[in-house]
C-alpha cells in the first residue's frame, strides 16, 4: 500500500503521466473484481479464502496494468476485468494436489496476452517509483529472509543482459543501468519472484528458481514470435518450482489442546494421510472463520512435533490483543479443522553427526528444538547439543518436559536463562540474558560448534551479531526465517 501512496504523490505533482482520480478508480476497480471473482471461486470450490492474499495480488495487477486515463475506460475495463477474474480463478481452477501452481499476477497476464491480445505494461517500471520501490522491497526481503532468492535472479538477469547485449554489440553499461534504473526490475524481484506459495520451499532450490526466471527474465529473448517477458519467466519458474518443491495440502483435526507454559498452548492434531517431514521445518497453516482481521487466515508456523510422532504439534503463544486467526485458533473444538500446506525450510539437523550443535531460542522460537529434540530422543540417537533458552519468567519455558528427558537419555543440556528479576530459579537456570560470557562459559571449545538461532527478528539479529564478534565464523551460524513472529 506504501507504493501506491508514493505513486498517488507523484501524480499529484505531475510527476507520472495519471491523475490520482485514474490511480484511485483504477485501483478500485481491480480490488472490487478481484474481491467478487475471489468470492465466487471460494464458494464454488468450497475453499477457505484469504483476504489478504486477495489485497496483495489486486495491488500487484494495479502496478503492471495501464490505469485508465482521463476518465477513458475503453481500454483498461476488458484488461483489468479479464486479469482480475483469472488472476483468483489461477488459485483454484489451476491447482495440483489443492494446492495452486502459478503467481496469480502473473499468470493472469500471460494468459490475458495469449487470449485478448492485452500486455501487462509494467508501468511501476520509471526512475520516480525506483526509490520506494527499493526501500520497501529491502524491507520485505528483510523481513521473509529471502535475500538469497532475491542475489540469485538480480545475478542471472544481469549476466544474460550482458551476454545479449555482447551478442548484439551494444554499449553493455548502456544495457545495464537502464535495467537497474527501471524500478519493474526490482519490483518484480522484491514482490513477485518472493511469493511463498509459489517458489521452491529450500534454500538451494530457491536459489535455482532464481537463476532459472533470471535468465528468462529479458525481452530480448524470443522464441519465433513469442517473447519473453517478467510474467511468463515467472510463470516458467512457477513450473520448476512445482517439480521440485512438494505442495502436499493436509487437512488436520484437533485432537487436544495443552497449556505448556504461560499463555502458550499446544495444539495437537490429527491427521487426514501420512506425509513426511524433516525436523524443523514449518508450514502454512490456514484457519477458516468469518470476518478476518487485516492479517488473514494464514500464518506460517514451525512445526513442534517430530516425523516420528503420530500427531502433529503446533506450539503457540498468545500475546494481549490477538489477531482473529488466534481467536479462532484458540476457541477451536475439539474435531475442528484446519488446513496446512507448503512444507517448507532448511533449519533442519545436519545430516553429518559428528558436529557440535548449539540450540539458542527465545520464547516460542522453541518449537523447531522440540522438534529436533524429540526426533532423537525417539530415534535413541546421541549427539553433542547444548541448549540455550531465554525466558523472561520461568513459567514462560515451554515443553520443559521434553528437554529434560534429553538430558537423562541423551545427555543433551538446556540452560535457563530467565531475564526477569526474582524469579525462583531450579537446576539449570540461570538469571540474566544470554550474552558472549553466558556462551563462552556454558559452550567449551564455543568456536568450533554450530549454532542455531530461532525467534524472533530482533533477537536472531542480536544473537549473530554477538556469536560473530566472539569469532564464530558466519558459515557456523544458521538461522532461518522463523514465520510464527511474522
Amino acid at each position: 500500500m506504501s507504493f501506491f501512496i508514493f505513486a498517488l504523490l507523484l501524480s499529484v505533482f505531475k510527476f507520472l503521466p495519471y491523475t490520482p482520480l485514474d490511480l484511485i478508480s483504477s485501483l478500485l476497480i481491480i480490488l472490487f473484481i478481484s474481491w467478487i471473482s475471489n468470492l465466487v471461486f471460494s464458494y464454488a470450490y468450497d475453499a477457505p479464502t484469504n483476504v489478504e492474499s486477495v489485497y496483495i495480488t489486486a495491488l500487484i495487477l494495479f502496478f503492471i496494468i495501464t490505469p485508465a486515463q482521463g476518465g477513458v475506460y475503453t481500454e483498461f475495463l476488458p484488461f483489468a476485468i479479464w486479469a482480475s477474474i483469472w488472476a483468483m480463478a489461477s488459485k483454484y481452477i489451476f491447482a495440483i494436489g489443492r494446492k495452486h501452481l502459478f503467481n496469480p499476477a502473473a499468470f493472469a497476464v500471460v494468459l490475458t496476452a495469449f487470449t485478448i491480445n492485452q500486455f501487462a505494461s509494467w508501468w511501476i517500471g520509471t526512475p520516480t517509483m525506483l526509490p520506494i520501490v527499493l526501500i520497501g522491497g529491502f524491507l520485505v526481503i528483510r523481513k521473509i529472509r529471502r535475500a538469497d532468492l532475491f542475489f540469485s535472479f538480480i545475478v542471472s538477469a544481469l549476466i544474460t543482459v550482458t551476454i545479449l547485449t555482447v551478442l548484439k554489440g551494444s554499449n553493455i553499461p548502456t544495457a545495464l543501468f537502464k535495467t537497474m534504473a527501471n524500478s519493474a526490475f526490482f519490483f518484480f524481484a522484491f514482490i513477485m519472484l518472493t511469493e511463498p506459495l509459489t517458489a521452491p520451499t529450500t534454500r538451494w532450490l530457491r536459489v535455482v528458481f532464481g537463476i532459472i526466471v533470471g535468465a528468462l527474465f529479458t525481452p530480448s529473448l524470443h522464441i519465433g514470435g513469442i517473447y519473453s517477458s517478467p510474467e511468463l519467466a515467472l510463470v516458467i519458474g512457477n513450473i520448476f518450482a512445482y517439480l521440485v518443491s512438494p505442495k502436499e495440502k493436509l487437512f488436520l483435526k484437533l485432537k487436544d489442546r495443552v497449556q505448556v507454559a504461560t499463555d502458550t498452548f499446544d495444539f495437537i492434531f490429527t491427521k487426514d494421510q501420512d506425509f513426511s517431514f524433516k525436523p524443523g521445518q514449518y508450514m502454512e497453516w490456514t484457519l477458516k472463520h468469518r470476518d478476518p482481521d487485516s492479517r488473514g487466515n494464514r500464518r506460517y508456523f514451525t512445526l513442534a512435533s517430530s516425523p516420528t510422532e503420530q500427531d502433529i504439534h503446533l506450539g503457540v503463544k498468545f500475546y494481549p490483543e490477538p489477531s482473529s486467526f488466534k481467536n479462532h485458533l484458540l476457541a477451536l473444538p475439539v474435531g475442528g479443522e484446519i488446513i496446512v500446506a507448503q512444507k517448507s525450510g532448511d533449519f533442519v539437523l545436519p545430516k553429518e553427526k559428528g558436529f557440535g550443535l548449539v540450540f539458542i531460542a527465545g520464547g516460542i522460537g522453541v518449537t523447531p528444538f522440540r522438534s529436533m529434540v524429540q526426533y532423537l530422543i525417539d530415534k535413541k540417537e546421541k549427539r553433542n547439543i547444548t541448549v540455550l533458552y531465554s525466558n523472561k519468567k520461568v513459567s514462560d519455558i515451554a515443553y520443559k518436559d521434553v528437554f529434560d528427558r534429553a538430558q537423562k537419555e541423551l545427555g543433551i543440556k538446556t540452560v535457563y536463562s530467565i531475564t526477569d528479576k526474582g524469579e525462583i530459579l531450579t537446576e539449570n537456570m540461570q538469571a540474566g540474558f544470554i550474552n558472549a560470557q553466558v556462551i563462552a562459559k556454558e559452550i567449551p571449545n564455543y568456536l568450533n560448534k554450530i549454532y542455531y538461532i530461532s525467534g524472533p527478528h530482533s533477537m536472531v539479529d542480536a544473537f549473530e551479531n554477538t556469536l560473530k564478534s566472539m569469532g564464530v565464523p558466519s558459515s557456523n551460524i544458521k538461522i532461518d526465517f522463523f514465520p510464527g513472529f511474522a
